[in-house]
Parts: C-alpha cells; sequence; structure tokens
C-alpha cells in the first residue's frame, strides 16, 4: 500500500494520492467549453428519444415469427397432385372453354364472380400469353363465344 502525502490545499485534512501528472500539466490542458475560434463546437449527439429507444431495443430480445414445418415430401400419384381439393378458378374457366359449346362472357363471369375486364385479363394474359393456349373469339347469334382450339398438328 502507497502512504498518503499530504499536500498544502484550501480544505483542511484532504490528503491526495501521489500521481505522476504535475500541476503545471493540469494546466496545460486547454479549456473545452469554447474552442480558440470563439464559436461553440457542434455536438454530435442525437436527441434523448433515439437513444431511449436505441437502449430499449438493444436490451429486449428479438421476436422471430414462428414458421410453419415444412411439410413432409410424399410419395403421391401425379394423378393426385394435379387435382386439387377445390379447383381454381382458372382451371374452372379453361375446362368451361373446352367444352365444343365454348363460353359466353356472361357465362364466364357468372362462373368466376368476375367484372368483364378481369375475365378478358383472364382470358389474354395467363390463357393466351402465359399458358400457351390458343383461345379463340367467334361472334354467333349476337354474343362473343370464347373457345380454347386445340392446336393443328403435322404443321
Amino acid at each position: 500500500m502507497k502512504p498518503k502525502t499530504v499536500t498544502p490545499s484550501s480544505k483542511p485534512g484532504a490528503t491526495k494520492t501521489p500521481s505522476s501528472k504535475s500541476p503545471a500539466t493540469k494546466a496545460a490542458k486547454p479549456s473545452s467549453a469554447v474552442p480558440a475560434s470563439g464559436k461553440p463546437s457542434p455536438k454530435s449527439k442525437k436527441p434523448a428519444s433515439t437513444v431511449a429507444r436505441a437502449n430499449a431495443s438493444a436490451s429486449k430480445p428479438r421476436r422471430v415469427a414462428a414458421q410453419p414445418p415444412a411439410p413432409e415430401p410424399t410419395a403421391a400419384a401425379p394423378e393426385q397432385l394435379a387435382s386439387p381439393l377445390a379447383p381454381s378458378k382458372q382451371s374452372q374457366i379453361i375446362t368451361l372453354l373446352r367444352g365444343d359449346s365454348g363460353a359466353s362472357m356472361p357465362q364466364l363471369m357468372t362462373l368466376t364472380g368476375w367484372q368483364s375486364h378481369t375475365v378478358r385479363g383472364m382470358l389474354s394474359g395467363s390463357l393466351r400469353k402465359r399458358l400457351g393456349l390458343n383461345v379463340q373469339c367467334q361472334r354467333e347469334g349476337g354474343a362473343r363465344i370464347y373457345r380454347i382450339v386445340p392446336e393443328a398438328s403435322g404443321q
């Protein structure tokens, strides 16, 4: 243990431990309140609310959304995979259009519950462009009848 040395100070009974810094070193430090230019230095402090939020989030563990377990692959027959429990509206439209009589716009709207522009979008976008089906439109008795015509093979 180091012996305590008594130094003269303004307070009686104050003791000081010896240090490597001399009083001249302490006086040589420039004051940090105002720099030599006369302007206070800008401080890059975040607002207290931002700091409080950052500290609060750092102490709490992050929640991770629970993911359902991956379904196990089964060795099902291809027929079972092709027929889902409830047929989609797209598959219902394809089935109706592949029939000999085809389907009119009001029939397709009733089947799907869609408006006419949505049915036309399905016919041109999904069936013609994406699936590459040959959807034909013919005028019969004042109504347009849509059909899927099979491609002629051998050409």
